[in-house]
């Protein structure tokens, strides 16, 4: 059953479970989240009656759920597949590679294989979420000699022969170079970098998020670091600065992933960071649905992603098992929902699990299912 306030549902597309959506030219382009579904594209110029244009299949205990285009090029990446939850266990063929899908999309929707870049020996875990901005790829690869992914800057001028630019990594990840790590594991890896102007935006996981000045490309510098986890039990999924000032403030989202919990807890909850002055982030306020108690609860329940597309001070947040959450955040001390949509259970599934969720030019709203299937939305 549909649960919805200040939100309309335009159309419903079933397909694989996904973990990205972006929309480009009346095209929904989709990452999957388990082979043999890649990547999709979906005819969205009717946005009531979705049509699907192509599908590119994996191999066997890959997933490439991630996808974006810029400039007639898609990017995809390919990744050994851990699961739909932490206890799954995946395994991936020994040769495989993980690492990039480049393509031309100069024909929208109709995906035509470039090459593919490859991040390091055979059955590395490749490359995770990462950003695009029709020229420079902004990744977060495992690299041989590194503990856990880092921060990679390539050049896909030539999109034929990608090369990289620079690199970033969290002092300790560089085994190879005789660092040692103070995490365990590989807590402490790069989730995915956002470009805004010549920063990056950068959440690290269990270590928090960074922001990096890449006016130099080819050698990223740190400007803060800040990390929460401990004490807070959830790892850093998304860094998304405010394209605008708020009160005056400049300010960013942080949205912490509720997956991979350190102990048992409350879910993932949306924080408000100013960073008027970049060197000292400072946490000013969160975001919690009302009605969570406190208590603890499973894994992959709360905030997961907000809409990387900012158009206005209403962010679309996808918000796991409670689906698509609106965030206000005008008065940014005081961020209230003001719309939410929570759709029907996927066949399949014990709950809704709301992945991800994108903009398009027309305002329309689109929420993708990691389980099963991509919602089409409005706000009335």
């Amino acid at each position: 059953m549909v649960q919805a306030k200040g939100i309309r549902e335009v159309a419903y597309f079933d397909c694989q479970g996904g973990g990205q959506v972006i929309v480009d030219r009346n095209v929904a382009y989709l990452g999957h989240m388990q082979s043999p579904h890649g990547t999709s594209t979906i005819d969205v110029s009717d946005p009531k009656n979705p049509r699907l244009m192509e599908t590119i299949e994996v191999p066997s205990g890959w997933h490439s759920h991630k996808v974006r285009v810029g400039n007639d090029i898609m990017v995809t990446n390919l990744e050994v597949f851990r699961g739909h939850h932490a206890t799954d266990d995946v395994v991936a063929p020994k040769d495989i590679r993980g690492g990039l899908g480049i393509y031309d999309v100069s024909k929208p929707g109709r995906p035509k294989l470039i090459t593919k870049w490859e991040t390091g020996g055979p059955g590395v875990a490749g490359v995770h979420r990462y950003d695009f901005d029709g020229r420079y790829a902004y990744i977060s690869p495992t690299v041989d000699g590194y503990l856990g992914n880092i921060v990679m800057i390539l050049d896909l001028i030539d999109p034929v022969h990608p090369q990289e630019v620079g690199r970033w990594w969290m002092p300790g990840q560089w085994i190879a170079g005789g660092e040692t790590p103070t995490w365990k594991g590989s807590a402490h890896r790069c989730h995915h970098p956002l470009r805004f102007g010549n920063r990056l935006y950068t959440s690290y996981w269990h270590g928090g998020f960074v922001i990096l000045d890449i006016d130099d490309m080819s050698k990223p510098k740190l400007v803060s670091h800040v990390d929460w986890s401990p004490p807070f039990t959830c790892p850093t999924h998304t860094v998304l600065p405010v394209p605008f000032l708020l009160d005056g403030r400049k300010v960013m989202l942080v949205a912490d992933e509720d997956a991979a919990k350190l102990s048992g807890s409350p879910p993932s909850f949306l924080w408000i960071v100013e960073i008027s002055d970049e060197t000292r982030p400072v946490p000013f306020a969160s975001f919690q649905l009302e009605h969570i108690d406190g208590t603890p609860q499973p894994a992959h329940t709360g905030c997961h992603q907000p809409c990387e597309k900012i158009t206005s001070t209403e962010i679309p947040v996808a918000w796991f098992a409670h689906g698509l959450r609106v965030v206000d955040i005008s008065k940014p001390h005081a961020p209230r929902e003001v719309a939410h949509f929570v759709p029907p259970v996927p066949s399949g599934a014990q709950r809704v699990q709301s992945n991800d969720v994108t903009v398009d030019e027309r305002g329309l709203i689109y929420l993708l299912d990691r389980i099963r299937g991509l919602h089409i939305l409005e706000r009335c």
